[in-house]
């Protein structure tokens, strides 16, 4: 089978599988497809690029609530701006940092605790889940694809 017709499969497979299990934990299915999207998103492969994923969707969701907590004790609202544009800054200055090189999958972090209106106890285990199915996914698809010697096929007898 070709990867791209692999991947599609096993992508799918576990997609359902997925939307099951995000009803059965209670948790927000959509943030564990933001994770498995950063997951394969992130440029970087195989086992560094999971480390990579967990840790920058795991740091947005930090970050996000320091905007949340931090936003609440200012009065002015510019201020909330302001705060917001600094932890922005400070979100793609971490990138420096090679385990937090993936800027994209920070944001996605923090936008999926904003978007779950701050419960992050909801939303990171979700996110966790998300980018393991996404690895899953993308590890099942390529060894579906992988080309079988003649010596892997035992004959039907």
């Amino acid at each position: 089978m070709k990867t791209p017709l692999s991947l599609a499969f096993t992508t799918g497979l576990l997609s359902a599988l997925w939307a099951w299990l995000a009803v059965a934990l209670s948790l927000p299915s959509w943030a564990g497809f933001l994770g498995c999207t950063a997951f394969f998103a992130c440029p970087h492969p195989g086992r560094k690029g999971l480390l990579v994923t967990f840790a920058t969707v795991t740091s947005g969701v930090v970050w996000a609530q320091v905007i949340i907590h931090a936003g609440a004790l200012v009065t002015a609202q510019w201020s909330g701006y302001a705060l917001t544009g600094v932890i922005a800054f400070v979100m793609c200055i971490q990138a420096q940092r090679r385990l937090l090189a993936f800027i994209p999958g920070t944001f996605i972090g923090a936008c999926a605790t904003f978007a779950g209106q701050g419960d992050w106890h909801s939303v990171l285990p979700a996110l966790w889940l998300g980018v393991a199915f996404g690895a899953a996914m993308n590890l099942s698809g390529r060894w579906l694809a992988r080309p079988r010697k003649a010596a892997d096929v035992k004959p039907d007898v």
